[in-house]
């Protein structure tokens, strides 16, 4: 749990002063608030920094040093602010769709949060997905960018792009778990060759009109469904990037180069 000074600290890293009551306004407020001042990134695995899910270590990365992190990460201490302020939060885990197959259980945590008398999903740890909580039990919305598909005991988590069809995000039941679940796989994303994470470097945040990324040596962003993407010219403007959209500032002695050219899943060694 944490205490009323770090629950006001982390509010102000999300820039959020509304109601703290128990509701789902409260719910889909921090949660906005959350997509937009905190990003995705795993930028630590390509620095080589272990990862520990603890709340103490996850407070002083993501909130005291302001970084993001990924889903293990931010979805964990988001469970800890939303438990400190009283919300009925659980830890659950699904399976991502790669575009082929779906990944293996613990692939991806996220939260599940019992209110009002439904059952919502909460994800601050996706990169690009749904900036509110969705309720599993609400019908199917056509012009919705977000659904969730229900077949038996499995939940698949349905996003549409302009005028394209909806393709999967992720797969999930709703059996709960402890986050030392997690930690095998948390520990096979960061350092398996096979695990994307490993494979490119990425730091993302959600904007009102869109999304800003970097991705390796590329800025990528979206602005009302029009991408643009240009190459960055070294390490020093990838510093200044890393500030101006999310405003990160990495160790002088970060290897900077390691975030810019991540080799590839196959790639042949120079």
């Amino acid at each position: 749990m944490l205490s009323d000074q770090e629950i006001g600290l982390y509010l102000q890293r999300i820039n959020y002063s509304g109601s703290i009551a128990v509701d789902l306004a409260t719910l889909t407020g921090l949660h906005q608030a959350h997509m937009r001042h905190i990003p995705f990134e795993n930028l630590d695995i390509h620095l080589g920094i272990a990862i520990e899910l603890s709340h103490p270590a996850l407070f002083n990365k993501v909130i005291l040093d302001k970084r993001g992190g990924f889903c293990y990460e931010l979805n964990y201490l988001f469970f800890a602010l939303l438990s400190s302020i009283g919300f009925n939060a659980q830890l659950i885990s699904a399976q991502v769709f790669n575009g082929k197959s779906y990944g293996p259980d613990f692939d991806h945590l996220l939260l599940l949060i019992a209110l009002e008398g439904q059952q919502f999903i909460a994800d601050v740890g996706f990169g690009d997905s749904f900036q509110i909580p969705l309720s599993i039990h609400s019908p199917a919305n056509e012009s919705a960018a977000y659904q969730i598909m229900h077949s038996d005991i499995i939940y698949t988590v349905m996003q549409k792009k302009s005028n394209q069809e909806y393709k999967p995000q992720y797969k999930f039941t709703l059996n709960t778990y402890a986050i030392s679940d997690f930690f095998d796989m948390c520990l096979y994303q960061q350092t398996s060759p096979a695990s994307h994470f490993t494979q490119k470097s990425v730091c993302s945040i959600a904007t009102p009109e869109g999304r800003n990324t970097i991705s390796n040596g590329c800025v990528i962003q979206t602005k009302h469904g029009r991408r643009t993407i240009y190459h960055i010219n070294g390490s020093t403007e990838y510093r200044q990037l890393l500030q101006q959209h999310f405003q990160i500032s990495l160790a002088e002695n970060a290897r900077i180069a390691a975030l810019l050219h991540v080799k590839k899943k196959g790639q042949p060694s120079t």
